[in-house]
């Protein structure tokens, strides 16, 4: 080949070589330029509709477009994440991932998805611990002494759950595992009833999420004996962890966004970039923390190996307590 031809064909396959590249960055530079959907597998209300809306609201101002919440209600979140399984892999189509997911997967049987195959991670958004609550008149005021009491009258201490599966339930079963005690588990159709039963006293104990605890504890309707995340929550800056009484117990709802497999990477980190962005913003990080804990800026990958950990975590919890879905 002569040389004028050589440099013009070198020239001419450095310039295609680079055409992915500078496609990919033209395709992150012009995202969004069409609304974007947010999916909740869940009905209006819960922990991550909140998370939800609190996110499409950071991104739509920031982004230039909107960013939509739909809820997607059924199958303990299943039907929303199947949705989003299932939509293209373009950053159109995003899953809000809360604690259902990773307990999902090992309590369905056969789901026609793999969600950590399935769903590309693109940031966490907070932890948030839930709040062990007693009915008042049980005579015990720390973990220790509910632990004792407990031992002392075995299966005569109904713990209430929002269902079978549910957050508050496996956060329950791990505690009995781990304290060595036996109670009955009282399943009931969201938190709403389990908490009106607890108060009521037909039931003794839940495990129940921060934000619907806080009013009834505040008002001396429920006592708090702990919270189950790792250190202690600030919107219960008095009240210990589990873990001061049970070392090693550990019990928080997982909260952040993700997308379809294969979506592309540089739509992901721009996702990322900016939800981190809403989580060092004061006005945001004082919303998020009505969860009840501090929301942390993570990276796609470290939010995919936290989403791997808990699913094999609940998994565990599950298969040994024999837990199936109803």
């Amino acid at each position: 080949m002569k040389l004028p031809h050589r440099r013009r064909f070198l020239h001419l396959a450095t310039g295609a070589a680079a055409l992915p590249a500078m496609s990919r960055i033209a395709r992150a530079q012009a995202y969004p330029s069409r609304p974007v959907r947010i999916v909740v597998g869940f009905v209006p209300g819960g922990a991550q509709d909140f998370v939800a809306r609190l996110v499409a609201q950071w991104l739509s101002e920031r982004l230039g477009h909107q960013f939509i919440v739909e809820n997607r209600p059924g199958g303990g979140g299943n039907i929303g994440a199947e949705a989003v399984v299932n939509a293209p892999a373009d950053g159109y189509t995003l899953l809000v991932v809360g604690p259902p997911n990773v307990i999902n997967a090992s309590l369905y049987q056969k789901l026609n998805f793999n969600f950590m195959r399935d769903i590309a991670p693109i940031a966490g958004v907070v932890r948030a611990p839930y709040v062990m609550e007693v009915y008042p008149a049980v005579p015990t005021k720390t973990v220790s002494e509910f632990i004792s009491y407990a031992k002392a009258n075995p299966g005569k201490i109904n713990m209430a759950s929002a269902g079978i599966g549910t957050a508050p339930h496996v956060a329950g079963e791990l505690f009995k595992m781990m304290a060595g005690v036996d109670m009955v588990h009282v399943p009931y159709r969201g938190e709403g009833a389990a908490l009106t039963d607890l108060i009521g006293g037909q039931v003794q104990v839940i495990f129940g999420t921060l934000p619907s605890g806080l009013p009834l504890i505040s008002a001396g309707k429920l006592r708090a004996l702990a919270v189950t995340g790792a250190t202690r929550s600030h919107a219960l800056p008095d009240t210990p962890t589990v873990a001061e009484s049970v070392p090693g117990y550990e019990a928080s709802g997982l909260f952040g966004v993700g997308a379809p497999k294969d979506t592309p990477s540089e739509i992901i980190d721009k996702l990322n970039k900016e939800i981190n962005a809403a989580l060092t913003d004061p006005k945001m990080k004082a919303r998020f923390a009505e969860l009840g804990e501090t929301a942390t800026p993570t990276s796609p990958a470290d939010f995919g190996k936290l989403i791997a950990d808990e699913t094999e975590k609940w998994g565990k919890v599950i298969r040994t307590a024999n837990i199936k879905a109803e």
